[in-house]
């Protein structure tokens, strides 16, 4: 894609799953590295299948220049305008993301949260992760990494201007117990919480997983009670939270929202490669619970999904 004698930007990127070439994608899923510090359990980047392998050392990855100059061509073709950064641990590269988020207007930054966070200006949002008590998140994330991203959350230095997020992957394990959590977040600077729901590997019967959409109601109307008692705190829109529920979630599954607005971009040694979707090459779409997707149906209405007595996305 381009050369350097034609002018064109060198785009090092070898793009599949819903891709197109004349496509508008307003949003990029950059993944800036396959190291991490943590191995979570239900990580889907490091599910077999995607492109997800880490050489022995992080400076062998993909040179910054090269995935920045990528990032301007990509931009510049699709009219990319929000990128959510991701890996790994994206915090492992903070000069790269200083240089990346000036590339677009908005900016969203996924972290395990046990890297002490950079304060990178208060037009970037961060999401942190956590999945539950400490005893359920340790669990699926290693011993102690609770405590860590508590610490990180309850030290943030005064001034720190940088919006911070918690989301938790709400799982068949932790369903129960999500009000916990919501209370220990309370205590920490963070400024509000969401929660995303489970996606599935195809024909995943693990702890994790529910079995169908129907099975999986009771854990979408805690959330909901959750941010009635919580207003303000729990920020899911109440229009995604309803599209989450039988009848429509599979109406919504059925014309992903996510496949023509998201350019997800995973990191192959020194190129990106774009899978099926943002989540991978093989998942369950019938159970998607994607955060992004959700809440870009919300966006788009709910009378598109037959929800017309909806609450209002808010």
């Amino acid at each position: 894609m381009g050369s350097p004698d034609s002018g064109a930007p060198v785009i090092r990127a070898q793009v599949g799953g819903h891709y197109r070439e004349d496509g508008h994608y307003p949003i990029v899923v950059v993944n800036v590295t396959n190291h991490c510090n943590l191995t979570c359990q239900h990580c889907f980047i490091f599910r077999d299948g995607n492109p997800n392998l880490a050489p022995e050392s992080i400076r062998q990855e993909m040179d910054p220049e090269s995935m920045l100059q990528t990032l301007r061509g990509l931009r510049e073709r699709h009219g990319l305008s929000v990128a959510l950064w991701m890996g790994g641990e994206p915090l492992l590269k903070p000069r790269l993301l200083a240089d990346g988020i000036g590339l677009f207007a908005h900016n969203t930054i996924t972290t395990n949260g046990t890297v002490p966070l950079t304060d990178f200006g208060p037009d970037v949002l961060y999401v942190v992760s956590l999945d539950g008590p400490e005893d359920l998140n340790d669990a699926i994330r290693g011993e102690g990494s609770y405590r860590r991203v508590i610490r990180n959350l309850s030290r943030l230095p005064q001034g720190f201007s940088t919006p911070v997020q918690v989301q938790c992957v709400v799982t068949r394990r932790n369903q129960h117990r999500l009000g916990e959590l919501v209370d220990a977040v309370r205590e920490t600077q963070a400024n509000w919480m969401t929660f995303s729901f489970y996606v599935p590997r195809a024909s995943d019967t693990g702890p994790d997983a529910w079995a169908t959409v129907e099975e999986r109601a009771s854990a979408v109307r805690e959330v909901q009670r959750l941010k009635e008692k919580y207003a303000g705190f729990v920020r899911n829109s109440s229009l995604s939270l309803e599209l989450m529920l039988p009848p429509y979630a599979r109406r919504v599954t059925d014309a992903c929202p996510a496949h023509d607005a998201i350019l997800p971009l995973y990191l192959e040694g020194d190129h990106f490669t774009t899978p099926f979707c943002c989540y991978g090459n093989d998942v369950d779409c019938d159970r998607c619970g994607a955060w992004v997707v959700f809440q870009l149906a919300a966006r788009l209405g709910g009378e598109r999904y037959g929800a017309i007595e909806t609450p209002a996305a808010t």
